[in-house]
C-alpha cells in the first residue's frame, strides 16, 4: 500500500525538511517521504531531513516523543534537527494561548531552518481531515473567503517554503498505512481532550455533522479550495484596482492634496465616484484592502457600516470602528485612518 500525496511542489535538488511529531500524520509522512525518495524509479530527487520540537509539555510524555522520532530517524537514517522550547513561558510572555503558542513556536523553528538553509522547503503532514476541520472552525468564526480558504498546499516564506503534501490523504488511509507497515506512532493524549475547540469540534461537532453528509470532510476540503482559487482571482483584481482609487495625501484648500513626511502609514483615502459604481463584491474588498493598507482587518458588520457611508445617498459622515480606526466622509472621498498605531 502507497500512501497518496502531492509532490508537484517538492522539487529535485531541494532540502527539504519533514515536521515529525511522532504522531500518526507525521511519522506516515516522513515513511512515505523516505520511500519515495529512495526508489529506483521516479526518485522525488531531494535532501531529506526531519525536525522535532519539544514543546517542554506534558512531561515525560513528550520526552517519550523525542526519543521515538529520534529512533524512527535513526533507523531511517535521516537527519534530525531537534529544538527545545518552553511554551508554558510564551503563554505567560505573550499572552497566547497554550494551541496559538505552540504553533508559532514551531513556525518560529520553520524559519530557522529556512533561514539558515539547512531546508528549502518544511514538510508539514496536515490531513484532509485537518482541513475539514479547519473550514468549519473558520465558518463558525465568521471569515470571509480568505479564510475560509483554511490550510494551504503550499505557502511562500521569505526564505523558503512550506508544503502539506497529505491534504487530499484522510487520516484513515494514513492509519490504514501504518498498520499495513506495522509501524507503531506516539499518541497525544491531550488530542482527545475537549478543553479545545478544534477538538471539540473533531470529537463532538464533525461527528453530528456526518450523519446529514457522509461526505463532508470532502466538501469542506473542495469548499477551501473554492475559496483558494477565488481569493487569488481577488488580489489580482484588487492589486490593479485599489490604486486608481487611492488618493495621495489629505485635501487641502484650493483643491490640491497635502503629502504627510512622517513615516509609516496611518491613513488613506479612496475616492467616492470611482468606488460607487463598482459592483458590492468588489467594493467589499477594496475597502477591506484599504484597511489592510493599516494593518486592520474588517469584519463584515464593519464594512457593511462603510459601504452605507459610501452610498448614495450617503450614511453618516464619520463612523469609530474597533481597533483604532476611524472613517470619515467627505462629498468626494472615504478617509480611514489609525487613531493608535498597531503594537
Amino acid at each position: 500500500m502507497q500512501l497518496p500525496f502531492t509532490r508537484e511542489p517538492i522539487r529535485p535538488g531541494d532540502r527539504l525538511c519533514a515536521a515529525v511529531s511522532g504522531g500518526a500524520d507525521s511519522v506516515a509522512l516522513l515513511l512515505t517521504l523516505h520511500a519515495a525518495n529512495t526508489a529506483a524509479r521516479d526518485s522525488l530527487g531531494v535532501g531529506l531531513s526531519a525536525a522535532h520540537i519539544h514543546h517542554g509539555l506534558r512531561g515525560a510524555d513528550a520526552d517519550a516523543d523525542l526519543d521515538f522520532v529520534q529512533q524512527l530517524c535513526a533507523r531511517l537514517d535521516v537527519p534530525l534537527h531537534v529544538r527545545h522550547v518552553s511554551v508554558p513561558d510564551r503563554v505567560r510572555e505573550a499572552g497566547e494561548s497554550t494551541e496559538e503558542a505552540a504553533r508559532n513556536l514551531r513556525y518560529a523553528f520553520f524559519d530557522t531552518l529556512l533561514a539558515s538553509g539547512e531546508a528549502d522547503a518544511i514538510a508539514t503532514a496536515h490531513t484532509l481531515d485537518d482541513q475539514a476541520e479547519t473550514v468549519l472552525l473558520k465558518l463558525l468564526r465568521g471569515a470571509w473567503t480568505d479564510g475560509l480558504a483554511a490550510i494551504h498546499p503550499v505557502v511562500a516564506c521569505k526564505t523558503g517554503r512550506i508544503l502539506r503534501p497529505f491534504l487530499n490523504t484522510t487520516r484513515s488511509q494514513i492509519e490504514a498505512f501504518l498498520r499495513e507497515q506495522s509501524q507503531p506512532w506516539r499518541e497525544d493524549a491531550t488530542n482527545a481532550e475537549t478543553l479545545y475547540t478544534r477538538n471539540r469540534v473533531r470529537h463532538q461537532l464533525l461527528p453530528v455533522l456526518r450523519e446529514f453528509n457522509p461526505g463532508l470532510d470532502r466538501a469542506l476540503a473542495n469548499l477551501a479550495e473554492l475559496a483558494r482559487a477565488d481569493e487569488e482571482h481577488w488580489q489580482r483584481t484588487v492589486s490593479q484596482l485599489l490604486p486608481q482609487l487611492l488618493l495621495p495625501g489629505k485635501p487641502t484648500r484650493g483643491g490640491g492634496r497635502s503629502v504627510s513626511t512622517a513615516p509609516g502609514q496611518t491613513e488613506v483615502a479612496i475616492e467616492l465616484d470611482r468606488l460607487r459604481p463598482l459592483d458590492l463584491a468588489t467594493r467589499r474588498r477594496i475597502l477591506r484592502a484599504a484597511a489592510r493598507q493599516l494593518q486592520a482587518r474588517l469584519t463584515f458588520d464593519e464594512t457593511a457600516s462603510l459601504i452605507a457611508m459610501c452610498a448614495t445617498p450617503p450614511g453618516p459622515s464619520s463612523v469609530h470602528l474597533p481597533n483604532g480606526l476611524r472613517a470619515q466622509r467627505s462629498a468626494r472621498e472615504l478617509r480611514l485612518s489609525r487613531l493608535q498605531a498597531p503594537s
